[in-house]
C-alpha cells in the first residue's frame, strides 16, 4: 500500500464522507483532538481536518469531510485506491480532559468528528461522557451507533424532529443542567454560531466550556498567521495554541467575520469546477 492512499471511502450523510488514509507516520503519533493538513493534488490548497479516529497497528488515520467548497469537492471525486498529494500531521495540541470526571460532549453537524474520538477515549478510561449531537435532519446525524456504544447517555437532536429531540443542542444542554446533572466541563464542537450559543448558555451556570476552533489555516505551524483568533483579549493561533480554547473567552464575532474573508474567491473556484463537470 502506498503512502497517503485512500484505504476506504464511506458516505455517512448527504455530502459527508469518511476517508481512511494510509499514513503510518501520522498514525504512530496522533492523539484525539489533533488535526492533519492535506492537499488533494500537487496544485491544491492546504486544508486542515480533525483526526476522527486512527489505528497505529494498521497505520491509518480517519477523517470526516463535508463537501462545502472547492477542495472538498475535489476530494469527493477520489475513490478507494486513489492517493493524496500530502497528508501532514499530527498538528495542534491533543485534547486534555484529565482534570474532569463528569463530562458533557456537544457536537453540531460535522463537529461530531471531533467529539467522537473523545467519547471513545473517555469510555476506555472508565469516564464515559454524556453526548448531545445535533443536525438539521436525521440524514445528517452521523456516528449514532458509535456514540450509543461509547457514551454514558446519548441525546440526538434535529431541527425538524426527524430523529430524537426536535430543537437545538442548547435546548438539551439546558434541560440536562436544570434537571440536576452536575457536569465538570462541557466540550462543544460545531459551527461557530452553535459553539457561541452553547458558551453563552453555559456561562449562565458558570460551567467551564472548551471549544475546538476551525479558522482559516494554511501552514499549520504558526508562521502564516491565517488562523489567528482573539481569546481573552489576546491574539492566539489555532494551529499551535489550540485548536481548543476556553469558549467563554473566544471572540466569536471576529472569528465568524474572518471565515468570510475568501468567500468570493471560493465561489469563483466552485464556478470553475462546475464548468469542468459539464
Amino acid at each position: 500500500m502506498e503512502r497517503f492512499e485512500l484505504v476506504s471511502k464511506r458516505k455517512l450523510a448527504d455530502r459527508v464522507n469518511e476517508y481512511v488514509v494510509y499514513a503510518p507516520e501520522v498514525a504512530r503519533h496522533c492523539k484525539a483532538g489533533q488535526f492533519v493538513i492535506l492537499r488533494v493534488d500537487e496544485e491544491g490548497e492546504r486544508v486542515p481536518f480533525t483526526v476522527c479516529d486512527y489505528s497505529r497497528e494498521e497505520g491509518t488515520v480517519c477523517i470526516l469531510v463535508q463537501e462545502v467548497g472547492y477542495t472538498t469537492a475535489l476530494l469527493a471525486r477520489l475513490e478507494k485506491g486513489d492517493r493524496l498529494a500530502d497528508f501532514v500531521g499530527p498538528l495542534g495540541n491533543p485534547t486534555d480532559l484529565s482534570a474532569y470526571k463528569r463530562i458533557l460532549l456537544v457536537g453540531g453537524g460535522i463537529g461530531s468528528a471531533v467529539i467522537y474520538p473523545q467519547a471513545k477515549q473517555l469510555a476506555a478510561e472508565g469516564r464515559a461522557a454524556d453526548v448531545v449531537v445535533g443536525a438539521r435532519n436525521e440524514g445528517l446525524l452521523i456516528y449514532q451507533d458509535e456514540f450509543r456504544r461509547y457514551a454514558k447517555d446519548f441525546y440526538p437532536v434535529t431541527d425538524d424532529g426527524s430523529n430524537g429531540r426536535k430543537g437545538f443542542v442548547t435546548d438539551v444542554v439546558r434541560e440536562l443542567i436544570e434537571s440536576g446533572e452536575r457536569y465538570d466541563v462541557v466540550f462543544a464542537v460545531g459551527p461557530l454560531p452553535m459553539m457561541r450559543a452553547v458558551c453563552k448558555l453555559t456561562e449562565e451556570y458558570s460551567l467551564p466550556t472548551v471549544v475546538s476552533m476551525n479558522p482559516i489555516m494554511v501552514d499549520g505551524t504558526g508562521m502564516c498567521g491565517c488562523c489567528r483568533i482573539t481569546v481573552g483579549g489576546e491574539v492566539k493561533y489555532a494551529c499551535i495554541d489550540g485548536p481548543e480554547f476556553d469558549g467563554h473567552k473566544v471572540d466569536f464575532e471576529e472569528a465568524m467575520q474572518r471565515l468570510r474573508t475568501y468567500k468570493a474567491q471560493e465561489e469563483e473556484h466552485m464556478c470553475r469546477l462546475r464548468g469542468e463537470r459539464r
